[in-house]
């Protein structure tokens, strides 16, 4: 669906008008994404995720990744949870444009590597396959030490800055942001301008952290997993099985949607992670947040 923009709109977002009272007044409240930080884990049951990847490979597509599943899972929760997809500014909650997804990889996996950042951006439609290609093409782009996308050059360019320079500049920055008035090239290459920032801990071998939500742009939402775990548990005959886990860990802001409509998007969040074979199918729905 297209809306027009009306006042009070940003470039990247909607103002949402029709929302609780309760809610219009909590980012007065809560002025920041530190002191409205909400905190949830889980873990996801690997099963059907590993039995799946090995059909994948068998049948000789080793691109598909665990990555790709829970990016794939995120974008489908957010086309039928757009609510999840909510942003403060200002103090006020806008409806992001958008499904952004931002990632921070390792170039090669040495201490000594260079680390970036990359921002996605996605459709409601995207199905497992779609995340895979445009993940894959990105990262590929992004291996190499010596190429630079443009988050990089434009960080390169601030750190050519004398300190007080860049503390003018971020602030500035924070303030055209605040308004809604930030060159939209800056919040282009900006990977805290985004629906969700995701990091896959597990790739470095260890558990995830609860990541904060970053102070400076627009991300509601950070979701860290971790690397694979074995545990001994009870099945239902009372016989002790071996089962793999992999533990998940989210920070989002409170301030965006009540507790009742979190816990529904991440049960769904998790649910479509166990089960990938739903994320292979265009959803027959895409649902649209409030006007």
């Amino acid at each position: 669906m297209s809306y027009k923009r009306r006042l009070g709109d940003r470039y990247d977002g909607r103002l949402l008008k029709k929302i609780d009272p309760f809610f219009k007044v909590m980012p007065y409240l809560m002025r920041t994404r530190g002191d409205s930080q909400v905190f949830f884990d889980d873990r996801i049951e690997l099963e059907k995720v590993e039995e799946f990847l090995k059909q994948k490979r068998r049948s000789g597509n080793r691109d598909v990744k665990f990555l790709h599943i829970i990016i794939a899972a995120m974008v489908r929760t957010i086309s039928q949870k757009p609510r999840l997809n909510r942003f403060i500014a200002g103090q006020k909650i806008y409806a992001r444009n958008e499904i952004l997804v931002s990632l921070a990889i390792k170039k090669q996996l040495k201490e000594n590597s260079v680390e970036t950042t990359i921002k996605l951006k996605f459709e409601p439609e995207d199905t497992l396959g779609n995340v895979v290609a445009k993940v894959n093409a990105v990262v590929s782009e992004n291996k190499n030490d010596e190429n630079k996308n443009d988050t990089d050059k434009t960080a390169k360019v601030f750190s050519l800055c004398p300190g007080f320079v860049i503390k003018f500049l971020v602030w500035l920055l924070t303030k055209l942001d605040y308004f809604g008035l930030m060159p939209r090239i800056l919040n282009k290459v900006s990977p805290f301008h985004t629906s969700v920032f995701i990091t896959d801990l597990g790739s470095l071998g260890i558990q995830p952290v609860y990541h904060h939500i970053y102070e400076f742009g627009t991300t509601s939402v950070f979701v860290a997993f971790g690397a694979k775990q074995k545990e001994k548990v009870l099945d239902d005959k009372n016989a002790v099985i071996e089962k793999k886990y992999v533990n998940l860990k989210v920070v989002a802001d409170e301030r965006i949607v009540d507790g009742h409509y979190y816990a529904s998007a991440f049960r769904l969040f998790k649910k479509l992670i166990e089960n990938p074979e739903r994320l292979e199918l265009v959803p027959e729905k895409i649902f649209e947040d409030i006007v």
